[in-house]
């Protein structure tokens, strides 16, 4: 029986597409990281904590949203890890444990205007609706 954090981590893993083992940790994707100056954690960390299961400092870190998801650790990383999709991943996961990932028809009129693209709608609903 797999305990809660065995779960996130399989979970991550999965929206991800990431293997975290390819990581060997020379720290190009932080050392490109325009946020790096404001996290706690930085992308090879992040990439370390998944790949052990430590995830709980990153679960209550305000690091996962001071990521600007610019993607530039992806573009970076050598062996071709992808930080960015990890740390967007585990977003995802604390969204969708608070509850708070619940997006209906009803609430979109309230929060876009005229200039807002379609494509951002129908992502979003996607994104909050799984």
């Amino acid at each position: 029986m797999q305990n809660k954090n065995e779960r996130r981590r399989e979970q991550i893993l999965r929206i991800s597409g990431v293997n975290p083992l390819k990581c060997m940790r020379c720290g190009k994707c932080s050392a490109t990281c325009p946020s790096y100056d404001e996290m706690e954690y930085h992308p090879h960390e992040f990439v370390y904590m998944v790949e052990t299961g430590d995830l709980e400092p990153l679960i209550h870190s305000t690091s996962i949203y001071q990521c600007l998801s610019c993607m530039a650790c992806v573009e970076r990383c050598p062996r071709g890890v992808e930080p960015g999709k990890l740390i967007e991943a585990l977003r995802l996961t604390v969204i969708r444990e608070k509850d708070a990932n619940h997006m209906t028809a009803d609430t979109i009129p309230a929060v876009i205007d005229d200039e807002t693209p379609q494509q951002a709608i129908v992502s979003a609903l996607r994104k909050y609706t799984k």
